[in-house]
């Protein structure tokens, strides 16, 4: 297993992180495949691989995903690092949900509760609240840490431009300051290189990267022989602008025919070549794998120390890159003043040709 440190903190975490969205029974979304005994499995086989982040959120499985992880995880406690949010739907109620101080509070109580621990390592607010002003969350996160319920805080899903705003009010406050962005992001899903990638950077935020494999899309099993994917998540739903269709699969087919190709050349799973290649972009320290089966498990870890070469990642680049928007589309114009080729100080998403 590899290590980095979690953005501009001193937090060292595996560079595969464990997600626990999985545990638990069947709830309001439809997540919990996992009981108990499956739990323990995972977490221990985890561990056995040098996994330190485990990852869960109050509104998994109405909060049978923090029990059953907190469950795992106990007699080990002090070996593994945890990781859950706040601000996502978890009731019925007015107050059920959002980034308010109420909430915040309220619901790190609970969440420690269930995990049956008196901290956590790092605490992500779920989504952004546009309704509660940012100052009241901010000043509540640090609180929480204060009070030593949490060490590290982040944001998970929020645009650029408001985290960009929270951290610079942190700085002016003195507050505790986000670390980590937990951001979707695969190989057909780059659409944080446009301005999250840019700001975490230049912020010191690493990358948690979820749903890596684009919720399956990208694990090898949907194929035309097998559209199903033995019965995937993407057979019933559509993600991330993602689809088991075969349309989907023919607007993707140039990058899972490299994808696939490498694999083999490499011996190893699909899906280790995309973990890897997102796991070797700029900003991102660490990567979520998601479970319902120990083999499934077993096979992601493949990608523990597996690296792509320079010119395989080049190829899944290009074939992968996105369609550049404004102002991305104007800014090679600017870069192309010699002065900044001299010095090689041509930032990353905006060197393209």
């Amino acid at each position: 297993m590899r290590y980095a440190l979690l953005g501009g903190s001193g937090l060292v975490v595996s560079r595969l992180a464990f997600g626990a969205m999985t545990f638990g029974g069947p709830s309001r979304y439809g997540l919990g495949k996992v009981d108990a005994q499956g739990a323990q499995a995972m977490v221990g086989a985890a561990l056995d691989a040098g996994i330190n982040l485990f990852d869960t959120a109050d509104v998994y499985n109405e909060g049978q995903s923090e029990t059953l992880l907190g469950e795992a995880l106990r007699g080990c406690r002090e070996e593994a690092l945890i990781a859950t949010k706040v601000g996502a739907k978890v009731g019925d109620g007015l107050l059920d949900c959002r980034l308010s101080a109420h909430h915040i509070h309220r619901s790190i109580d609970g969440s420690l509760r269930r995990l049956g621990t008196d901290w956590v390592d790092v605490y992500i607010c779920h989504r952004p609240d546009f309704l509660t002003p940012l100052e009241e969350t901010l000043a509540a996160l640090d609180q929480v840490i204060r009070a030593g319920k949490a060490r590290y805080i982040g944001f998970s899903n929020w645009p650029a431009w408001l985290a960009a705003r929270a951290i610079e009010i942190q700085k002016r406050e003195g507050w505790s300051r986000f670390v980590v962005a937990q951001m979707y992001y695969s190989l057909v899903g780059r659409d944080v290189e446009a301005e999250v990638v840019p700001c975490a950077l230049a912020s010191d935020v690493g990358l948690m990267v979820w749903s890596p494999l684009a919720a399956g899309f990208l694990s090898g099993k949907y194929t035309d022989a097998d559209p199903s994917g033995g019965g995937g998540r993407l057979a019933t739903r559509t993600s991330f602008s993602v689809g088991a269709t075969a349309e989907a699969r023919a607007r993707w087919s140039p990058i899972l025919e490299a994808q696939h190709r490498i694999a083999r050349a490499r011996g190893v799973p699909p899906a280790t070549v995309a973990l890897a290649w997102v796991g070797q972009r700029p900003a991102v320290s660490t990567v979520l794998l998601g479970a319902t089966r120990p083999e499934q498990l077993a096979d992601n870890l493949r990608a523990a120390d597996f690296t792509l070469s320079e010119a395989e990642m080049a190829e899944l680049e290009h074939l992968s890159r996105p369609e550049s928007r404004y102002p991305q589309t104007f800014l090679p114009r600017v870069y192309e003043d010699p002065a900044y080729h001299v010095v090689g100080r041509v930032p990353e998403p905006y060197a393209r040709d």
